[in-house]
């Protein structure tokens, strides 16, 4: 149930106080439900109620078209009772979802006999970020920290600038330059919407950059590399473009085209002929792509709730030098077992046709959302691969903490939630060439337990101690952000 500060106070809001069992000391009397009387025309629909106007306050950037078009309901519409109160947290759960907001209510403002005023009110995050970039380049902090000993030369560092709702239309621009283990500029702009209806968007990036080392071939499930002081071993370009489209709430469809170029030194293609097809040491590759995403979740960085889906086919190159299809779908489940416990389930598939790929075309396990729990120091290759991840949470600590602030102005708090959890995970990669890897084409598993830490603008950090088949067990760290 969502309800509104103290000072938005009616007739009907008493009634929604009433039929949802909160604080008695809130309730006003349910005679002053009926002070209007209603159309005789109406008298028949008295259960119902006519939603007349919509006032969002707190949005100082953000365009109030953006904000009703999460609202499952608008002006003209009637619901009963019930379905106010789950239209109210739904519309919640919709505007925290589009990452704009640091806290959102969604409640009757005022009511006059069946007519209802709805009250949106909104605060909103910091969007501009100019910052100082650092960040390792391994796939996760255990490989950097323990493999790599937490090498400063295996660090990308340089300057970014994330510029989120940049014209108050939840677009987001992007552009960063990086130097360090990947000499990189990049950029990129996105934008949800550019029609009166919207419906549809577009987006676009862009990236040029080059490196002094090569990842060229897996030995044992753990990546192999080349690395040359004197010169840059690897040049790359990439560049692509989408339109969007999302009729309603929950599903959004993207069509993309893209071009990679990526060339390495004849070093590379000396320790690996296979690194590209043919004997090749470059490539110039066309991709055109469709993508369907589902999300009805509660809040998507950290779901307790809710259902979510993905669906993704793509065709890298157009002649035999790079011939490449790829399809991955993956799935999401949460579901409350009781107050603060929830189950959750994923699945996560990738295949990629014909199995007949080079080095540069087989990551599958150790990237990216295939991540087997328990093996972050392993990589699998390979062309097909099924991933499916279990875990049973609890949320344990929920609290804030008020940051400085004047005397007049609403202070920022800052959120922090702390979930205990026990999970497992079942894979399998399959690869038709395993060379000298022990991991392939095999059923894997693992489990654990671990913590989550969930805090402001969705960042996510995971302590996790994990234990594999292979009889090893250790903490291992993950995080998240949106930067």
């Amino acid at each position: 149930m969502i309800f509104p500060p103290k000072k938005y106070s009616c007739g009907l809001f008493a009634l929604l106080i009433c039929c949802t069992g909160l604080p008695a000391q809130t309730i006003i009397p349910r005679d002053s439900l009926m002070q209007t009387p209603a159309p005789e025309n109406e008298q028949s629909a008295v259960s119902s109620f006519i939603i007349r106007n919509i006032d969002i306050t707190g949005n100082k950037k953000t365009k109030p078209s953006i904000i009703l078009r999460e609202l499952p309901f608008k002006p003209g519409e009637a619901f009963t009772l019930q379905q106010l109160v789950q239209k109210f947290e739904t519309a919640r759960r919709q505007l925290m979802n589009t990452a704009l907001f640091h806290d959102v209510v969604v409640a009757l403002k005022n009511s006059e006999g069946v007519y209802a005023d709805i009250l949106v009110e909104v605060k909103e995050r910091w969007y501009l970020f100019p910052a100082i970039y650092f960040r390792p380049v391994d796939r996760n902090l255990n490989q950097w920290i323990v493999e790599q000993k937490a090498s400063l030369k295996r660090v990308n560092y340089g300057a970014k600038i994330l510029y989120f709702n940049t014209s108050g239309r939840n677009d987001k621009l992007e552009a960063s330059v990086s130097g360090g283990y990947t000499r990189q500029l990049s950029f990129s702009y996105e934008r949800p919407y550019f029609d009166k209806k919207l419906k549809w968007g577009w987006n676009a990036g862009f990236s040029i950059g080059k490196n002094r080392e090569v990842n060229y071939n897996t030995i044992d499930n753990k990546q192999v590399f080349f690395k040359d002081e004197s010169q840059f071993i690897r040049n790359f370009i990439y560049a692509r473009t989408e339109i969007t489209y999302r009729k309603a709430i929950n599903t959004k469809h993207r069509i993309g085209i893209a071009y990679t170029q990526e060339e390495v030194k004849d070093t590379v293609l000396a320790l690996n002929p296979d690194y590209f097809k043919s004997g090749s040491n470059h490539i110039r590759v066309p991709e055109l792509y469709y993508a369907m995403t589902y999300y009805n979740l509660d809040y998507i960085p950290y779901p307790t709730k809710g259902y979510a889906a993905e669906v993704f086919v793509g065709k890298k190159g157009i002649n035999r030098t790079f011939n490449l299809w790829q399809l991955s779908v993956k799935g999401l489940g949460s579901w409350p077992l009781m107050p603060k416990i929830f189950l959750s389930l994923r699945v996560l598939g990738h295949l990629k046709l014909p199995f007949k790929q080079p080095f540069f075309n087989q990551r599958i396990f150790g990237y990216g959302d295939m991540q087997l729990q328990g093996y972050e120091y392993y990589v699998m290759d390979g062309v097909a691969g099924a991933l499916i991840k279990t875990s049973v949470t609890r949320e344990v600590i929920n609290f804030k903490i008020r940051m400085p602030h004047k005397k007049d102005k609403d202070g920022l708090q800052v959120p922090f939630r702390i979930f205990a959890k026990v999970y497992g995970n079942t894979g399998y990669a399959h690869n038709p060439r395993p060379g000298e890897n022990f991991l392939t084409n095999k059923l894997l598993y693992s489990g654990g337990l671990g913590i989550d830490i969930v805090s402001l603008y969705d960042f996510t950090f995971k302590l996790e101690w994990s234990f594999n088949q292979l009889g090893q067990n250790g903490l291992f760290l993950h995080h998240k952000s949106l930067f």
